[in-house]
């Protein structure tokens, strides 16, 4: 019998469950998933804090470890970049950044990259947070976006806009189909674009 050399992965594969991270900041990294994407705490005690915001036990673990020093350049190394979060519902996005706003939280980037709208935040550790939503309302369509599509090849990353232009849009009527065609074309473009470097915080 000839043996399958084609195993490069497996066949039950497992869904991806949690990220853990360690932290100096315990109580502020839980308000801020609190606030920004509706974490809650299963638990959360001296050393650490489990969240989540649907029916797994936790999405997110935060671990108060003894003897944890702060980062050297963090928004420079390699590591980690962001974890991300995805609204269904494109109103329901700009209504989260219009309340965060009002909190005086504020992405330090936003960018339209084709299969998703996103706005990315910072922790209170410096880690990055990106909340979307999905311009295809349809998985399966935004995958065949991003493996077929020569517009994604030629540029991933996608346009940069203004989220106060895209509020400030939805508010004058324009639906998300619309606003997200005028933010591919730039027209929503921020004066400043910032780098997509996470800004280093410590």
């Amino acid at each position: 019998m000839t043996a399958n050399r084609n195993r490069f992965r497996p066949i039950n594969r497992p869904v991806f469950h949690h990220t853990t991270f360690a932290t100096l900041k315990l109580d502020e990294m839980v308000e801020f998933y609190e606030k920004v994407a509706g974490l809650e705490s299963v638990f959360h005690g001296d050393s650490g804090a489990w969240l989540t915001n649907d029916a797994a036990n936790h999405r997110i673990a935060l671990l108060a470890l003894p003897g944890l020093i702060a980062p050297e350049d963090k928004g420079h190394a390699t590591g980690l970049h962001h974890t991300a979060f995805e609204y269904d519902d494109f109103d329901a996005w700009v209504d989260n950044y219009e309340r965060l706003a009002t909190e005086g939280i504020e992405p330090f980037m936003s960018l339209d990259h084709g299969m998703t709208m996103s706005m990315y935040y910072q922790d209170p550790e410096g880690n990055g947070v990106e909340i979307q939503v999905d311009n295809f309302g349809d998985w399966s369509r935004s995958k065949e976006y991003m493996w077929a599509s020569q517009d994604f090849s030629d540029n991933p990353i996608g346009e940069f806009f203004d989220p106060e232009k895209v509020a400030a849009e939805r508010a004058d009527g324009l639906d998300h189909e619309e606003i997200h065609r005028r933010a591919m074309a730039g027209s929503y473009r921020p004066e400043v674009v910032p780098d997509v470097h996470l800004p280093e915080l410590w």
